[in-house]
């Protein structure tokens, strides 16, 4: 018998679960390192066992064996099959699984399972549609190096071209260069180093020099700028009319805004959850279709 639903928002730069009883009452919340599939699946899965116990430790409760555990998961990486595949037959022995992609999670988080829209800028972006008839359908998510357009890891590429180039004498630099040359270990061996063992939550460390240095430096503004058309572009591919409402979510949406078109901040709505929040929803979901509690 399943006593508690957790849900679990992992992304490349870190994981968020929200532990609650089955009639939907909040317990307790934790967080860990990365569980996106891109990083592995025995790691995600080492990261998310870590955070449920982080969880019931907060919440004062003993942890329940793993087969009285429902768990909710967005992850980023499910787009990948082999790699959902692979997550779902090293299942621990949780007493329930729904797993669906971090934007699926988060749009039911935003709107609390209602149509509506959201675009998710985190290490990655994402956007997504929940429309009137139930269907859902994304845009982006690609996946970085080749998409995750306006994602912190997205920004860090770019950022660390244009140290690149600074670094050669291609082109002038200024204290934004400097910032992430000095981030990546100052010196040219260094920084091939680095890049050699770089990852994208290694790129999306690179992000909040953009946004520190966005406002005096032409080149971090440039980047910022092109990450918020990117993100209209998404908008204007998941609701052409404009019509539903539109949350913008994840931990880089927030310092974007002053880099968006004015004409899609006046389209945005406050998100009403988060990934973790949708995640609840959506193991609330599958196990009310299964007739389990």
């Amino acid at each position: 018998m399943i006593q508690y639903h957790l849900g679990i928002d992992g992304g490349g730069s870190g994981t968020r679960v929200r532990l609650a009883h089955p009639d939907g009452q909040l317990l307790a919340q934790a967080q860990g390192g990365p569980s996106g599939l891109a990083h592995g699946v025995q790691r995600a899965w080492d990261t998310i066992n870590s955070v449920v116990a982080q969880a019931f430790q907060a919440a004062g409760l003993a942890q329940p064996v793993k087969a009285q555990l429902a768990l909710g998961l967005g992850l980023a990486g499910v787009h990948n099959r082999q790699w959902a595949d692979s997550f779902v037959a090293n299942d621990p022995g949780y007493g329930a699984l729904a797993l669906a992609s971090d934007g699926t999670t988060t749009v039911l988080g935003a709107h609390g399972g209602h149509p509506g829209a959201i675009i998710a800028i985190g290490t990655g972006s994402v956007g997504e549609v929940l429309l009137a008839d139930g269907t859902r359908r994304e845009v982006g998510g690609w996946g970085f190096p080749s998409g995750d357009e306006a994602g912190g890891a997205w920004m860090g590429l770019r950022a660390m071209a244009h140290a690149q180039q600074v670094m050669d004498a291609r082109v002038a630099g200024g204290a934004f260069a400097a910032a992430v040359i000095n981030a990546c270990g100052g010196q040219r061996q260094a920084m091939q180093e680095w890049l050699a063992a770089a990852t994208q939550t290694s790129f999306a460390q690179l992000a909040p020099l953009v946004l520190q240095h966005g406002g005096s430096d032409a080149a971090a503004q440039a980047i910022a700028l092109e990450a918020g058309r990117q993100i209209a572009l998404i908008a204007a591919a998941l609701d052409p009319h404009g019509t539903l409402p539109l949350a913008l979510c994840g931990g880089l949406a927030a310092p974007l805004s002053p880099y968006l078109p004015a004409a899609l901040l006046q389209r945005v709505v406050a998100a009403q959850g988060d990934s973790a929040a949708g995640a609840l929803h959506l193991i609330g979901q599958q196990l009310q279709a299964m007739g389990a509690t």
